[in-house]
Formats: C-alpha cells, structure tokens, sequence
C-alpha cells in the first residue's frame, strides 16, 4: 500500500521522509516539450531547490528522512553541508541527524526516491506534480494541484466564490487582439501577464501593451492560457503573503510575511514585529482556505497553502478595496522555511527574536568567496539575544551558474534584528560580489 504522499505541514509525531525538487514546471508542461525559456527556467527551479533540500535538515526530526541531491555528498559540497548542520546545532535547531540524509541524483530524482526503502509513514512533497507521480500514484490529487496551482483557473473561479481579486481577464495568446482584450488594455493602461509554469516570479511580468505581450510570448503557440489582471499601485498597496493550515476539520494562519524586492524582483520576506493580520483580512484569507478545500486540497494531517495578496495602506484613498487576492499556491511556499525557523527560534523563549523584524532573503556569492561568507555567517550566528544583530543560514545550491559572466552560488539566511547594522557589517567584512543584493533591499520600515 502506497505511503500518503502531499504538501504535508510538519508534524510532530508522525515519521515523515522529504522529498522536493523543482516540480512547478511539470505540473502543467511534459519536460520533454518545454520551450527554451521553460528548459532554462525548469533547470533554474531545479538549481534554487537544493537550497530548499538543505533547509530542511532543520525542519526534519528524530527518525525522518530527507532527500537531496546526491552533488552535496561529492567535494567540496559535502563539507559545506557538515558546516551548514554544525550552524543548526550552534543555534539550538535539534538538525536531523546527518544519518538520516539520503543522496539522488538531480535527474530522475523522484524515480531515485522511489526505489529507495524507507520506514516513514509519509512522503512531504514540495507541491504533487507530474515529476513526484512515482511518490504520490494518485491522479486525483495530481489534477487537484494542478488546478489550484493554476492562475487561470484561481483567476475563472475566486470571483465567483465571492473572493476579492483585481480586475482580471484570461484569454490565450491567439486571441490577444480580440475586442474585449483590447478594450481592457484601455481601461488598464498597466497589466501583469502571468502564464501557467513556474513559481518566484518566472512567469508574470508587468506590461504595457498589446505588442509587449506578445514579444513575452514568442515562443508559446496560439493555444497558451494567458491571466490579465490590472497592476496594483504599491503606493496604495502592500504585497503580503500567507501560508495556511488546510485540513479536514481545521484551517488556520501558520505565518505570514511581507513581501521584500531588489531592483523590482522579489528577493525574500519580511517577517515578526510589525507583520500581522487583522480581523477583516484574516477573515477573507480564511475562507480562501474553505475554497481550496471546497476544490479537494485536504488532508487530515493538515496541507500548505500559500496566498498571495495585497492589503490596502493605511494613507491610501478609503473607496480602494481593502484586500485583493493575486494568487494562491497548493503547495509549500519559500517562506515557510523561514517563519518556521523562525517559529523553532521562538520555541527557546528567546525575547529578540518575537520582538524584532526578521529579513529571509536570496542572494549569491562567487564559489571562490564561499568560505568567506559562511565564516561571516559564524561570526554573526543569532545565539545571543543581545546582539544588535543576527545571522540564521538556511541553505545553499551546490551548483555554480553563470551570471553576467561570472560564476556564482545561491545562498540564503535570515537576518534577526538591525537589518541596516548588517548591511554595514556586510560590506565592512566582504567584497561586493558578495551578497550584492543586500544593499538593495529596503523593508519599508
């Protein structure tokens, strides 16, 4: 009998073995067929997974398993790893036993996993997709996720469960010249497109005409589903995000962020402080959980559902609505492995961390810069509530990937406390290349 497999919530009590790599695009795209941005993108997702495979050594406990890629056990980043557990030890985390890590390779990974035995009475994947089918064997989940993970079908059918979302419009890429299309360009002289694929952004991009959209949509034929939906000004809007507990008999709020960007792009999450929900907004995030589990996305265990949404601010005109849904993901989020490290953080009483701002973010640093980073990180861990501030590592990718010419790796951590302290630090102690997103990020506070 298959073990339950699903976006399953951390649960105490219950021998879980982890299993996520890059699945977004394979829900609703066979990999075979992808376009050369969807192939670059695909490998992209998978690369930024091993960060996701790493954080969760702190995540896991006792007699769980987690699975990674089988490069964290070749040199060097096999040590890098051992620093990595050492630094979850430092902080108090309780890390998984490096015993209980299992190595596969990136390709095939989950047909890997399958094979593999494991005593656990459950697999926690990152999201069900076509990839994991070897895990999870169930076509009515796999059809469930793909509908809630699809913007077009949240943009079809939150309006009419009564859920407040943008002006929004779907059509496909051969009818972008219809009438009603058209008109709604002229009604929004600014829109996002958004297209079934990948998370962290890859597939939406703000545009501001018709020949824009189509220059974005080059390589997809006629057929591919496209999401309109007006721009929200971010001087009378703030982009949150929200995960949620959807089980059988239970929905509740597990974290909930602001969304943090560079240059335009999001980089990470704040989160702690001054990051809360009020009664008005926690009731319409609420039933977005009864929509989900209303569309089958439930389990008595309890599922991750992450939303997207924008909360009106506090000086903007009062006819705006007051909370407006952009998306919803059936599946963990990015942000679930900082606010629950932040979550296992708090469980040591520790004062600093409840009471101040927390920044999660992405950022890279050059292979040969790598062992100065993570001596950086050491020397500002977060093991003293007195600190002005403090470093939690969460993961890295074993994988260099040229940018701009140059070789680099993906990191992140977050940081408790003086967010601008430790800017200062940062560049007093490492070069520009290193962390070069850090004096970019503003947390508006």
């Amino acid at each position: 009998m298959s073990k339950p497999a699903a976006p399953f919530l951390p649960l105490e009590g219950v021998t879980t073995r982890y299993s996520m790599a890059g699945d977004d695009c394979s829900l609703h795209f066979s990999l075979d067929q992808l376009t050369p941005k969807q192939q670059a993108d695909h490998m992209s997702n998978q690369v930024l997974t091993g960060m996701l495979q790493v954080a969760l050594l702190y995540i896991a406990q006792g007699e769980d398993e987690v699975c990674i890629y089988d490069t964290l056990n070749n040199t060097p980043w096999a040590d890098a790893l051992q620093r990595y557990h050492h630094m979850f030890k430092t902080l108090g985390l309780t890390p998984l036993d490096l015993k209980q890590v299992r190595y596969h390779p990136m390709q095939d990974f989950y047909s890997s996993v399958a094979t593999a035995p494991s005593n656990c009475e459950r697999e926690t994947l990152y999201m069900t997709s076509h990839s994991n089918a070897p895990l999870h064997k169930n076509p009515a989940a796999l059809r469930t996720s793909q509908n809630l993970n699809s913007k077009v079908h949240f943009a079809e059918f939150a309006p009419k469960y009564g859920l407040p979302v943008p002006n929004t419009l779907t059509c496909t890429k051969g009818s972008l010249h219809a009438p009603e299309v058209v008109e709604f360009f002229q009604v929004h002289p600014q829109l996002m497109l958004k297209t079934l694929g990948l998370a962290g952004a890859r597939n939406v991009i703000s545009i501001t005409d018709i020949a824009e959209a189509e220059d974005y949509l080059t390589e997809y034929d006629s057929t591919m589903d496209v999401v309109l939906q007006e721009k929200l000004d971010t001087q009378h809007y703030t982009e949150m995000t929200v995960d949620l507990s959807v089980s059988d008999d239970s929905i509740h709020v597990t974290n909930v962020r602001k969304i943090l960007f560079a240059d335009g792009l999001w980089v990470g999450n704040l989160l702690g402080g001054q990051v809360a929900i009020d009664d008005d907004d926690l009731e319409v995030l609420i039933k977005i959980g009864e929509y989900a589990r209303h569309h089958g996305y439930t389990h008595p265990q309890g599922l991750n559902l992450g939303i997207d949404y924008f909360v009106r601010n506090p000086d903007a005109p009062k006819d705006l609505q007051k909370i407006l849904i952009t998306e919803i993901n059936a599946r963990w989020t990015g942000g679930l492995f900082p606010a629950h490290l932040v979550q296992r953080l708090q469980a040591q009483e520790n004062p600093k961390i409840t009471e101040q701002n927390v920044v999660a973010f992405i950022d890279f640093c050059p292979p040969a810069a790598f062992d100065k980073y993570l001596e950086f990180v050491q020397q500002h861990l977060f093991v003293d509530a007195n600190q002005e501030f403090g470093i939690a590592p969460m993961g890295f990718a074993p994988f260099p990937v040229e940018i701009e010419g140059e070789d680099i790796l993906f990191v992140w951590q977050i940081v408790v406390g003086n967010f601008e302290a430790f800017k200062h630090a940062k560049l007093q102690c490492l070069e520009s290349n290193v962390l070069p997103t850090v004096p970019k990020i503003t947390t508006g506070l």
